[in-house]
């Protein structure tokens, strides 16, 4: 690990090594001759095209663009796997760590030595990760423009998708992770669950409108924004005692210029109040305690609480091309077991990620005292965390597990999972099998309907 990775090739931090930086007088957009690596020897979002040394992770050759023939997939169904033939290379498990730690985060090996039953199947690495021609477009913009605020917690010059495509320290990595290309308005009606030692649980239902400000296709301009870069509504409809609960977020890109906005609609009171800890290390929403705010998508918010370290680059299993978990008919029984989710729904493959650190800066505050993040090269996304304590102990573990919306396309997630240690419990957030396919044209969302007033006609019973 460390520069010696990127033999071959310049080094994708700007500063020449993999390192803490923390002048942010150099935090800023990448030479034109830098940026024109992109589409050549690196992706057009700044992963590197070729495979590895011994095969086991192919070159990039432009992801699935659109629906794989001989599928049966049609616009508006649940995704179909187009890889479900691919038998399993091999299983880590208990017995075999010692041999893959290499290619493990601490997480997961905390998590296999911990549960006797706990195990990850390998399969071919496949590098489906695609976005449209326009945000390749926009990222080789971005590169040559985006820049950080001088403390870190905004972006400024860049839009629509990853602003920081060859970045230059930790932050501007993180900040990739947060922007990347997601689409615009996005409806979805997932559950989450959040089970007893002995795996039962109750489904809880939410539906979740999401208008994303900053991949408006028509915005070229950060000003554009005023300053909101998500618009996302939370809506919970199941269970009953919990139903009509509604929270209401107005996620802010220059956190310095303007925290976030978070207003709750409580049934019970029926009123509409202001809602200020929903950020940082308050307990996250239908998460009963396993989670907190910034943990939401894996990281989220302001960045200005930890310093920020890149470790380097390695090869890691990471959950991929996850579509099993989500086909229909897998119910959410079958997903949630005693302990930890149904791994044998689960695929994992080797690919570079990107690996950073965060410590917690002396003199603030937060239950997490180190976080170590691993970002999938090709999509940016947070894909695995390591959670630890004040004290420097391991506590939780989450779990992205990555997938493609092919027909659009863009690198998304079939779920979540964050486990805790120490209480043996774990939440599953983002379940889908059971509903209605996620919506990533959801057109008929209007940023009129984002308002306090909105949520509280929207929670009424």
């Amino acid at each position: 690990m460390g520069v010696g990775f990127f033999k071959g090739t310049q080094t994708l931090l700007a500063g020449g090594a993999v390192a803490v930086l923390l002048s942010f007088a150099a935090q800023a957009a990448v030479p034109e001759a830098v940026a024109d690596r992109l589409g050549r020897d690196l992706t057009p979002t700044g992963a590197e095209k070729a495979g590895n040394a011994d095969g086991s992770i192919p070159a990039w050759t432009g992801g699935l663009t659109a629906p794989p023939a001989g599928i049966g997939y049609q616009a508006g169904q649940r995704y179909a796997d187009p890889f479900g033939d691919d038998p399993v290379l091999f299983t880590v498990d208990g017995n075999n760590i010692d041999q893959y730690e290499a290619n493990l985060t601490p997480g997961q090996i905390a998590l296999l030595r911990t549960y006797p039953t706990y195990k990850m199947n390998v399969y071919q690495s496949r590098r489906s990760c695609a976005n449209p021609a326009s945000a390749y477009a926009q990222a080789r913009v971005n590169a040559v423009n985006g820049r950080l605020e001088v403390d870190g917690n905004g972006v400024v010059d860049a839009v629509r998708t990853t602003p920081f495509p060859i970045p230059n320290n930790a932050l501007e990595i993180v900040w990739n992770h947060t922007l990347t290309y997601r689409a615009f308005k996005i409806s979805a009606q997932t559950v989450n669950a959040v089970p007893t030692r002995d795996g039962n649980f109750t489904p809880i239902v939410v539906q979740t409108d999401t208008i994303i400000n900053y991949s408006n296709p028509s915005v070229t301009r950060t000003e554009e924004l005023e300053n909101v870069s998500v618009y996302i509504i939370f809506n919970t409809v199941a269970p009953a005692r919990s139903a009509g609960s509604v929270l209401l977020v107005h996620e802010t890109l220059n956190q310095a210029a303007g925290a976030r906005r978070a207003w709750q609609y409580s049934p019970g009171t029926r009123r509409v109040r202001r809602a200020p800890n929903i950020q940082y290390d308050n307990p996250g929403t239908n998460a009963d305690g396993l989670s907190t705010s910034d943990s939401f998508d894996m990281y989220n918010g302001a960045p200005d609480r930890y310093d920020w370290t890149v470790l380097g680059k390695r090869e890691v299993f990471i959950a991929a091309n996850n579509y099993r978990v989500q086909e229909s008919g897998v119910l959410n029984e079958d997903v949630i077991r005693a302990g930890h989710v149904n791994q044998d729904l689960l695929r994992y493959e080797r690919r570079r990620v990107w690996e950073i650190q965060a410590d917690l800066k002396p003199a603030t505050r937060h239950i997490y005292g180190r976080r170590q993040m691993a970002l999938d090269e090709d999509g940016w996304s947070i894909v695995a965390t390591t959670l630890y304590d004040a004290r420097g102990e391991l506590w939780r573990a989450q779990e992205r597990w990555a997938s493609v919306a092919y027909d659009h396309p863009l690198c998304n997630s079939a779920g979540d999972v964050v486990y805790d240690l120490n209480a043996g419990r774990y939440l599953a957030a983002g379940l889908g099998s059971e509903e209605a396919p996620v919506n990533y044209d959801a057109n008929e969302l209007s940023l009129e309907r984002y308002t306090p007033a909105s949520i509280r006609q929207l929670g009424v019973r």
